[in-house]
């Protein structure tokens, strides 16, 4: 579905590693980061962020149009029901009035696959891309060298491992990345503690059960369990992260632990009653449920292999709300099925819309049971949608403002470098965290 407007000119204005090192090697040491992790402080002050110098003649507004090309998935009569669904290709994330009232164009598409794409077609001129990780417009290196005018790539939401970071760095000068960070932390969160539960407690197979019309008590409470007096680890501490150990603290499981290259304070680790386990493989064989909230980057892609799920505690349950090609589907799916694992869930895929034939859609336990997925919603709540379309619209004020006064936590790469320690391993990691 392809939505365009009347292109009515007005403004528009040029934007001109994580580096670790271990003493001892060990193949899983990749200096995890949370979706949202920590960014680097940037200095505010009259000549911009760090120093750089904006001149007078980018701060002056210009009267250019700025062509905005969107990617957002289609909502169909549910956008119409539902205004609030805002990241739809019918809602465009509120910003069509605002945009053409100032004369810029929105570009808005569903269409992202293959060369023939409305997205190919129309990122050739576009100046800005919004795109989402519900529905990714991917930047591959191939895209950003065709896309000429490309200065800003915006993510609706949190996450951008969607675009090629290291070529954007590279490509017109520059391209600036940023999403709008904190906007679906709680989101996630929350989804995350629900997915635990409804794995640990078998909810699945039971309300399948009676939408069947069966009644079968035993057969339902053969594989539920209690989460209190349970080991919960989680893969990296940031945002995401931290929120799940804080919400799991009422559960009084037997232990919570977390792997991250960067502790927790000793304030926030007593205030939780959280404990840093240093070695990933040993946090995995402590672990009845492990919960993955690390960003995707070069040294977390298909970490989550046939090796290292080996290490995890037999029986246990695997979490992931953070990237699906972070573990290897088939990998997870034959645990699964194996019973190694009792079970998968969480709303993420790889590539994403998951197509009819991936594994995870229907991979089961021994007992039939054990999949939580479902579509990537979990930052997607109305709450978190309002929140990123207000954050994208002002990522784009910014810019088209000629200011360019970003939220510096909202920048993943901004004037040819990165700009936070969430993406970006830059060389090998091995050792301790």
């Amino acid at each position: 579905m392809v939505l365009t407007a009347r292109p009515v000119s007005l403004f528009s204005s040029r934007c001109p590693s994580l580096l670790t090192s271990f003493s001892r090697p060990n193949p899983w040491r990749a200096a995890f980061h949370s979706h949202a992790a920590r960014r680097p402080g940037f200095m505010r002050n009259g000549t911009g962020f760090d120093g750089a110098h904006v001149s007078k003649r980018l701060l002056t507004t210009q009267r250019e149009k700025v062509k905005v090309l969107a990617v957002l998935y289609d909502g169909g009569k549910h956008a119409e029901e539902v205004p609030g669904l805002l990241g739809t290709t019918e809602n465009e994330l509120g910003l069509r009035k605002w945009l053409e009232d100032q004369g810029h164009t929105l570009v808005t598409t569903s269409d992202k696959d293959g060369e023939n794409s409305t997205f190919d077609r129309e990122l050739v001129d576009a100046e800005v891309i919004i795109t989402t990780p519900f529905h990714p417009g991917y930047l591959t290196a191939e895209r950003l060298a065709k896309a000429k005018k490309l200065k800003l790539a915006v993510t609706a939401g949190i996450g951008s491992d969607h675009v090629d970071l290291n070529a954007a760095n590279k490509t017109n000068g520059g391209i600036t990345v940023a999403e709008v960070t904190g906007s679906n932390v709680v989101s996630v969160a929350e989804h995350v503690i629900m997915t635990i539960l409804v794995l640990v407690r078998n909810f699945v197979p039971a309300h399948e059960m009676i939408e069947a019309g069966r009644w079968d008590v035993a057969e339902a409470a053969k594989n539920e369990f209690d989460l209190e007096g349970k080991v919960v680890g989680t893969v990296a501490v940031g945002r995401i992260g931290e929120r799940v150990l804080r919400r799991l603290k009422a559960f009084d499981c037997k232990e919570l632990l977390y792997y991250d290259y960067q502790p927790l304070s000793p304030e926030k680790e007593k205030e939780i009653g959280c404990r840093r386990v240093h070695d990933l493989e040993e946090m995995l064989g402590q672990c009845d449920v492990v919960t993955i909230n690390c960003p995707l980057h070069e040294k977390t892609r298909g970490l989550f292999n046939k090796d290292l799920i080996a290490k995890m505690k037999p029986g246990s349950w695997l979490v992931n709300t953070a990237r699906g090609a972070i573990v290897v589907k088939e990998d997870v799916a034959e645990a699964l099925k194996s019973g190694h694992l009792r079970g998968y869930g969480g709303d993420v895929w790889f590539p994403q819309p998951a197509p009819a034939d991936h594994p995870l859609r229907t991979a089961k336990n021994p007992f039939g049971g054990g999949n939580a997925m479902v579509p990537h919603v979990s930052g997607t709540s109305l709450d978190a949608q309002k929140r990123y379309a207000d954050g994208v619209k002002s990522i784009l004020q910014s810019y088209l403002s000629g200011k360019f006064d970003y939220r510096p936590e909202d920048l993943i790469v901004h004037r040819g470098d990165y700009a936070t320690k969430a993406y970006g391993l830059r060389e090998a990691a091995t050792g301790k965290s």
